[in-house]
């Protein structure tokens, strides 16, 4: 990876890897930077090669590094994915999905060095932004993240203690009956508890599509990368909790979100 620089340019962030004094550096910024981000990098650049993935990087290939390779982004997260496993010693053998939720969400099949995008939904980080500012009216990922952790999701959601109060459940009664059923509680709840109530939602959902995913090609291994997971440890617990009581085996990777960036570098 030595000289070179790979970039991945999506649909709300660009993410950069680089190799500096033998050390691989990560940097990121939102979209509507992109003409700072790609100013830094015309300065750092020199005598580097620039590799690109994700959907902008044929506007950036034209407007700024007419040089540049371009990588398939499935391929390209797919190998930085598989390079992080290594780094952090996770064995990397057999068949494993991975789900890179981005602005959207993609479901590729790992097999050896076979990688097959099987699945895609659009209830991904744009989502949960676009919500976020619905409900919460903010439009600050950190904050949105923030009141997830800290709602009350019962407050706006039907969950199954309710239908069965006060019998006895026949399965957890904190599991959701149905999402944001509570309509006359709605009104009063707080941003934080609809928040909250959303998240669960898209955990629930991401979870729900992994399970057929998985099952229908034979897959235990989730390994679950890209930047909405960042810095929302809300989502990653959520999303954990419904793998395994589902009977998937999820991967979290560190640093996960630059898998694209790292996977255009070393391909």
């Amino acid at each position: 990876m030595n000289n070179r620089i790979g970039i991945d340019a999506g649909g709300s962030l660009i993410k950069i890897a680089y190799e500096e004094n033998g050390r691989l550096h990560f940097r990121k910024q939102p979209i509507e930077e992109i003409d700072e981000a790609l100013v830094w990098l015309k300065i750092v650049s020199t005598n580097k090669r620039i590799f690109l993935t994700g959907g902008r990087a044929g506007r950036i290939k034209a407007d700024f590094f007419p040089e540049a390779g371009i990588v398939d982004e499935f391929t390209a997260a797919c190998e930085g994915a598989t390079y992080l496993m290594m780094k952090e010693g996770m064995p990397n053998g057999g068949k494993s999905l991975l789900i890179n939720i981005g602005t959207g969400i993609s479901w590729i099949k790992i097999d050896g060095e076979s990688y097959d995008r099987v699945l895609g939904s659009g209830i991904g980080g744009g989502t949960f932004m676009g919500l976020g500012k619905l409900l919460a009216d903010s439009s600050d990922f950190a904050s949105l993240v923030r009141l997830s952790a800290s709602g009350q999701r019962g407050n706006v959601d039907l969950l199954v203690k309710d239908i069965y109060h006060p019998e006895e459940p026949p399965i957890p009664g904190d599991l959701t009956a149905s999402n944001f059923a509570k309509t006359e509680a709605i009104n009063s709840s707080s941003p934080a508890d609809k928040m909250a109530s959303f998240l669960n939602m898209m955990s629930e959902t991401i979870t729900l599509l992994s399970v057929q995913t998985a099952a229908l090609h034979g897959i235990k291994k989730v390994i679950f990368i890209g930047s909405t997971l960042a810095g929302n440890k809300p989502l990653q617990e959520n999303l954990d909790f419904y793998c395994k009581m589902s009977g998937l085996d999820p991967i979290f990777l560190q640093n996960g979100e630059f898998s694209g960036a790292i996977g255009a570098i070393i391909r």
